[in-house]
């Protein structure tokens, strides 16, 4: 038996009852993985008819009346695996005809640009915003993956001399760093170079095989091979594989092969492998690679135009009933944050903790017990949402793994019936990655503590109580919204729209990415305040713990400098968190419109007077932040002084 063979015998074993395929093992299927799966056993189609049968049948339970496919219970504007399933049919044989209105779907949906807009504002000088690409949601900006798979299953339609699809290929190359690889969109942020992406390199060199010849595909794929030289990362290696498999012309390329092989085997091999990175193991070990294109094999079909929709990826115009019911929502949501409740106590607790080698779960022990009674944690289901958003050596970004672990420590010995950790990135979707090069997977391990992705976990469609947005829901992770007790887990950080990074800006990983897309722009463009404040009156934390042993100052979240602060910081109130920290920063929370909007809500109280101080005085912890390059103008103006 083939290595490719056993890969493939063991990834059908893990399809659901319903024949799709979930992201993690006994997890709701979803279109993605489930395309995935049935391209890689595809490959060997005789022994494997029948989970392949099973397969398109959930697949074709996805498949909506426009011609799309997105998750049947999930969010509508999510239909970026439309191209994905498109290319999936396509490559299972369907003949483009039969496709015609899934190809007018993709090519219906278009990204779009927004200048109004402070990542906007960034990004004109660093690529070119009038490229029309496809984005993870209607109406939104156009990314690498999701153009990738639609230039890639357009052109596997046959539409390879199309308009849009030309315009993709080029977008993608305008995207792609001369240095190499790529990242979900721009290279730059307020003047700091992002760094390329396994995944988003591989799909983008997939979508341009045989068509573009430019030396930044030539540099993506020495990015991919140098990469894959040295991964140790299932996914990743399996995606480098992939689309090395269509770029081997070169010797260097193909001689790597082998080592590459022997290492995804061996990685795969793991018995908890998830069905996801299973079915790209088994892709990367195929003996044909279905992702290359076999250019004439299909005459595609004259592309026509949606009935409800011309070139645009906005959802049909809402009816008049939809308005009112809009309204009626809307007017409900209000009159519910009217009569909201404030948090029992507002009361703040700031401890020392002068390194991460300090008891800190000692520590966090002596400031829960003011907590305990307004928040008692025995026999409850407790989920952690940390701060985990990429993974660098050399910077101070995350939540530091001995905070999270003091933390799990603090809920067993207060008798929790069971603990979670749970994390949704906006940046990298490879969150198996993150977790185990941070530190964390040998935290989870220790504690026997299951981790969710928040970014494929269940969604689910709650009215939006905030209504900040103008969205009437929003689609939060099931693990989230079934948690007893959710904490907070924040790193004391300023951040260059924001202002500040702290308890309730650490909600945003609480919306699953197949829903708004990687890095989550969507919620950006709506405005980043607006967008907290709307997710904490949803659903807020129960309690908030600030990492401020050492924080981050500067350009933060991501490329601020290290700033040592020695405390913890915890409360129930987030919004007194939040303000007590952003005293403890020097920046006013007065300034802040995260806080000002989620006082205005009633999520919590900003006013100094109203915030009982326990423990150190915030004056005894003080430290000055600076602040990030140009976040004056996302402020608040500072009140005037009177002489």
């Amino acid at each position: 038996m083939s290595s490719s063979h056993a890969l493939l015998t063991r990834l059908a074993g893990l399809a659901n009852p319903d024949g799709g395929y979930g992201y993690h093992a006994g997890k709701a299927s979803h279109p993605e993985p489930t395309c995935l799966a049935l391209l890689a056993l595809a490959t060997a189609r005789d022994p494997f008819a029948q989970p392949i049968a099973n397969g398109l049948a959930d697949l074709e339970r996805n498949h909506q009346p426009d011609g799309g496919y997105r998750l049947a219970d999930g969010r509508p504007e999510a239909a970026w695996p439309t191209p994905i399933a498109l290319f999936t049919r396509i490559t299972l044989g369907a003949p483009p005809q039969e496709m015609k209105p899934t190809i007018d779907r993709v090519l219906a949906t278009e990204s779009r640009t927004v200048t109004k807009d402070p990542e906007a504002n960034d990004i004109a000088n660093d690529i070119d915003v009038s490229l029309l690409g496809w984005p993870w949601a209607a109406a939104n900006f156009g990314w690498v993956e999701p153009t990738s798979w639609a230039c890639l299953a357009l052109r596997a339609a046959g539409l390879e001399a199309h308009a849009r699809v030309q315009q993709g290929l080029k977008l993608l190359l305008d995207r792609a760093f001369d240095s190499g690889g790529a990242n979900y969109g721009n290279r730059v942020v307020l003047g700091t170079s992002t760094e390329p992406i396994p995944g988003p390199t591989a799909v983008l060199l997939l979508a341009v095989q045989g068509a573009v010849d430019h030396p930044r595909v030539d540099a993506a794929v020495g990015y991919l091979r140098m990469h894959a030289a040295k991964a140790t990362d299932l996914e990743h290696l399996a995606w480098a594989r992939i689309a090395l498999g269509v770029h081997d012309s070169d010797t260097a390329t193909r001689e790597m092969f082998p080592e590459l092989d022997q290492k995804i085997l061996e990685l795969a091999s793991d018995p908890t492998t998830s069905p996801h990175r299973l079915a790209l193991a088994a892709l990367a070990l195929a003996e044909t690679n279905p992702m290359r294109l076999r250019f004439g094999a299909h005459a595609a079909p004259a592309p026509g135009t949606p009935a409800h929709v011309a070139g645009s990826s906005t959802a049909p115009a809402p009816g008049l009933f939809a308005k009112i019911a809009s309204k009626f929502r809307g007017a409900m949501a209000a009159g519910i944050s009217k009569l909201k409740p404030l948090p029992i106590t507002s009361a703040v607790h700031i401890a020392r903790a002068p390194s991460y080698d300090a008891p800190l779960a000692e520590i966090l022990a002596a400031q829960f017990a003011h907590f305990r009674q307004a928040l008692p944690l025995a026999g409850k289901r407790v989920v952690l949402k940390p701060n985990l958003v990429e993974y660098r050596p050399d910077r101070v970004i995350n939540t530091d793994p001995r905070v999270v672990d003091a933390v799990i420590t603090l809920c067993k010995q207060e008798g929790a019936a069971e603990v979670i950790v749970a994390e949704g990135p906006g940046h990298w979707r490879n969150v198996h990655f993150l977790v185990r090069e941070s530190g964390l997977g040998a935290v989870l391990d220790k504690h026997g503590v299951r981790f969710v992705d928040i970014n494929h976990d269940e969604p689910v469609k709650v009215l939006n109580l905030g209504r900040l947005t103008r969205l009437d829901h929003l689609y939060m992770s099931r693990t989230i919204l079934n948690a007893e007790v959710l904490i907070s887990l924040p790193k004391l950080k300023t951040h260059h729209w924001a202002g500040v990074t702290l308890s309730l800006k650490n909600l945003f990983g609480t919306l699953p990415g197949i829903c708004y897309g990687w890095p989550k722009n969507e919620l950006h463009w709506r405005g980043i305040p607006q967008s907290i404040v709307d997710i904490s009156c949803t659903h807020p934390a129960n309690l908030s713990i600030v990492d401020g042993i050492t924080g981050m100052e500067g350009d933060g979240p991501l490329h601020g400098t290290a700033k040592h602060v020695g405390a913890l910081i915890m409360g129930t109130d987030p919004v007194a968190v939040d303000s007590t920290c952003a005293r403890l920063m020097g920046l006013p929370p007065e300034r802040i419109p995260t806080l000002v909007y989620a006082a205005a809500k009633r999520i919590g109280r900003i006013v100094e007077a109203e915030i009982p101080q326990l423990g150190e005085p915030i004056t005894a912890v003080a430290t000055k932040f600076e602040l990030p390059p140009l976040v004056e103008r996302e402020l608040f103006p500072a009140p005037k002084q009177t002489a």
